[in-house]
């Protein structure tokens, strides 16, 4: 389950899982996400704001989660991994191979911090 909110007048996602990842999530996010890249173009940032990953619920739903990631991870020029959980701790050294955004690791406490660096990037 993911909880997201598109802060349209910064150009910024942000992603809160709440649970094991859904295929659904990610027809959601894609639902809200490619009519505001198709209409303003990139996404400046990404932000997945969680303590722990929490997995996905199913095969399917780990597929679905690649094929958005091949989907957008072009449109969107930063992505912030603010979490203490130990996967999304070393999450940007394994996808800096497979995507073009940039990406940063925060401590879950600095998600301000976090939010700073992403409008930093417009």
């Amino acid at each position: 389950m993911i909880d997201f909110e598109l802060l349209r007048d910064r150009s910024i996602l942000l992603i809160t899982p709440g649970g094991p990842l859904e295929k659904a999530d990610f027809e959601q996010l894609a639902k809200e996400v490619d009519p505001f890249i198709a209409s303003k173009g990139n996404l400046v940032g990404l932000m997945i704001y969680t303590e722990s990953f929490p997995g996905w619920e199913n095969f399917g739903a780990l597929v679905a989660h690649l094929k958005f990631v091949a989907d957008h991870h072009r449109q969107i020029e930063r992505i912030a991994a603010v979490t203490n959980g130990g996967f999304l701790k070393i999450m940007p050294r394994i996808a800096d191979h497979f995507v073009r955004a940039q990406i940063k690791h925060f401590e879950y406490k600095e998600k301000d911090r976090a939010l700073a660096w992403l409008e930093a990037g417009k």
